[in-house]
């Protein structure tokens, strides 16, 4: 559509993508891309789209095995390196929203994509803002969606053979593109419990930016990037019943 600036620059390949340093480890799967960080042994942001389809579809993970990630030329952490560690094997990009093919739900199992999270925080509250993306996908048929643990030195760490480090907090940010205006979310929860309201978590992608120094969706037209990256509405997102 002529009048929709979103039209344009979302046709560029990989406009979702954060921006790519030329020493950054990217790796692309078939269904999802991520910035690997070896200090840490996990990635730092994971890129993909989530349509409507994949939010409606549903396949068991039987089967489903923690694996290496065989991109990773640094060698990424191992699934014996979280056992008795006391934390989950948590998803960045979660098993759930691959659901229309048995090999992109597999591949959601590399190591790559797995950071280590408290059970509660993991199967609680996370899980709960995984759901309400696949719900908004749903209803807005598409959605750009960057996850990635807060990444510092200092942190504690875990593994018998790779010292992965343990995130105190996540975020998770959404792009939708479907509406006549443009809308983005940015969510920051801390790896622990919790039952207070999603909306508690949201914030600017500024603030995320600015705790990961990450540069999020940088082929947005500057002017709009600067307006959606500062706000922090939940208007177009949550409905007034929830």
């Amino acid at each position: 559509e002529a009048g929709n600036s979103s039209a344009d620059f979302s046709k560029t390949k990989d406009f979702y993508l954060p921006a790519i340093g030329s020493n950054d480890q990217i790796v692309r799967h078939r269904r999802y891309a991520l910035r690997y960080r070896e200090q840490y042994e996990q990635a730092d942001w994971v890129a993909y789209k989530l349509t409507g389809d994949e939010a409606r579809a549903y396949l068991s993970r039987d089967g489903n095995k923690f694996v290496p990630d065989p991109l990773v030329k640094t060698g990424s952490a191992t699934h014996a390196d979280y056992t008795r560690s006391g934390y989950d094997r948590g998803h960045l990009a979660p098993a759930g929203d691959f659901n229309t093919s048995p090999d992109d739900k597999q591949e959601t199992f590399y190591m790559s994509n797995i950071s280590p999270q408290v059970g509660d925080f993991n199967r609680g509250i996370w899980n709960d803002l995984e759901q309400k993306f696949r719900q908004w996908a749903e209803r807005d048929e598409e959605l750009y969606v960057v996850t990635g643990p807060i990444l510092k030195p200092g942190l504690p760490t875990i593994g018998k053979y790779n010292e992965i480090a343990v995130p105190e907090m996540y975020y998770k940010i959404a792009l939708c593109l479907t509406d006549d205006q443009p809308r983005m979310i940015g969510f920051l929860m801390k790896n622990e419990f919790s039952n207070e309201n999603l909306k508690t978590f949201v914030v600017s992608v500024d603030e995320i930016e600015r705790l990961t120094g990450i540069d999020f969706f940088p082929r947005i037209p500057d002017a709009l990037e600067k307006k959606l990256e500062s706000s922090t509405t939940t208007k177009g997102w949550f409905s007034a019943r929830n």
